[in-house]
C-alpha cells in the first residue's frame, strides 16, 4: 500500500499498518524520502505506544498498490498527486483523508469514479519533524464512503479488504454511509474548530467556555448547511462531542498558524461558504470569521488607503 503524504496523519497510519507487518510505501518530498530511508518513522503516543516503524519511501510511486491513503495537505494536493500515477493504484482504492468536502471530486477526476472512496479521520496527529509523529488523542477513527462504482461481480471488495488492513493496524475502521453523510458529519464538527480557535488563537477547553454562544451559532450554521446538502447532522451531538475533548486540543489549522504554514482556510471556510451560498443558507459568523482570518493573512501595505 502507498501512504502519499506521511506528516501527522499520513505517518501515524503509515507507521501502524507498517508495524502490523504490511509493506508501506510513502510517497513525500526529497528531505523527509531520506529521513524515511535512514531513520524510519518514529511514533510518540500515549495510546499506541512510542516505537519506529520502517517503511518504503521514495518521491513517486513506480508499482501498483492495492489501497492508496491520501493524506496531505489541501494546500498541497495538486503538486502530491503527480506522485501517484494513475496507472499504478490497481483494483485498489485511492483513499482521501483531507479536510473539506469537495476535493473527492479531483481525485476522482484523475483517478476515476470507482476508485475513489471518501474518508474522514478523527485523529490530533502532528508532525514535529520529517519522520516524527506527535499523536495526542486518546483515539484515531475512519469513516469511509464506498466508491460511485462498487467492486465487479464475483471480485473481492476492495474496500473492505482497506477496512481489514486498517483494523489490523489498530485503527477503529467502518464504512459509514454515502458520500456526503460521510463528509458532513466531520466537516459540520471541523469548521467551527478550525475557524474559532485559529481566529482566537486559543484552545478547544477556552473555545467551548468562554466564547460558547458564538460556538453554538457557528455550530448551528454548520448544520443548516448539512442538511441543505443531504446530510442531516444534530447540532446538540457536534456540542457535546467537543465537550469530550482534552481541554488544551488545538485544530490542525491553529497549528499551522502558528507554526507559519499555509492554511487550509479555502478547503474549509470557502467550501462551507461556497455550500451556503449554492443552498441560499445565511452563515453570518461564519462569513464574518472568515473574512476576519483572511484579512490578517493578507494585512494591507503600509499607507493603504491613506
Amino acid at each position: 500500500m502507498a501512504v502519499l503524504g506521511p506528516g501527522g496523519v499520513g505517518g501515524l497510519l503509515a507507521a501502524l499498518l507498517a508495524r502490523a507487518g504490511h509493506r508501506v510505501i510513502c510517497l513525500a518530498g526529497e528531505e523527509t524520502v531520506r529521513t524515511l530511508r535512514r531513520d524510519g518513522l518514529r511514533v510518540r503516543s500515549a495510546h499506541f505506544g512510542t516505537f519506529t516503524a520502517r517503511v518504503e519511501a521514495d518521491t513517486e510511486l513506480r508499482e501498483p498498490v492495492d489501497l492508496c491513503l491520501v493524506t496531505v495537505k489541501h494546500t498541497a494536493l495538486d503538486a502530491a498527486l503527480e506522485r501517484v500515477p494513475p496507472a499504478l493504484v490497481g483494483a485498489g482504492p485511492v483513499v482521501p483523508l483531507l479536510n473539506g468536502i469537495e476535493h473527492p471530486d479531483a481525485l476522482r477526476r484523475r483517478y476515476g469514479a470507482g476508485r475513489v472512496a471518501a474518508g474522514v479521520i478523527r485523529v490530533e496527529s502532528t508532525r514535529i519533524a520529517p519522520g516524527l509523529i506527535e499523536h495526542g488523542s486518546p483515539f484515531a477513527e475512519i469513516d469511509l464512503a464506498p466508491p460511485a462504482a462498487g467492486p465487479d461481480p464475483g471480485t473481492a471488495d476492495p474496500l473492505a479488504t482497506a477496512v481489514a488492513l486498517l483494523r489490523s493496524a489498530g485503527v477503529r475502521t467502518r464504512v459509514a454511509g454515502d458520500e456526503p453523510a460521510v463528509l458532513w458529519a466531520k466537516f459540520a464538527f471541523l469548521a467551527p474548530f478550525a475557524l474559532l480557535t485559529t481566529r482566537y488563537r486559543e484552545p478547544i477547553g477556552r473555545v467551548r467556555t468562554e466564547r460558547r454562544t458564538e460556538l453554538v451559532a457557528l455550530v448551528e450554521e454548520a448544520a443548516a448547511v448539512a442538511r441543505a446538502s443531504g446530510a442531516p447532522t444534530d447540532p446538540a451531538r457536534t456540542l457535546a462531542l467537543y465537550d469530550t475533548f482534552p481541554a488544551g486540543a488545538r485544530s490542525s489549522m491553529q497549528r499551522d498558524a502558528e507554526a507559519g504554514r499555509p492554511l487550509e482556510l479555502d478547503a474549509v471556510a470557502g467550501a462551507l461558504l461556497r455550500a451556503a451560498a449554492r443552498h441560499r443558507v445565511p452563515v453570518p459568523g461564519a462569513a464574518r470569521l472568515t473574512a476576519e482570518l483572511e484579512s490578517a493573512l493578507n494585512p494591507p501595505a503600509p499607507g493603504a488607503g491613506s
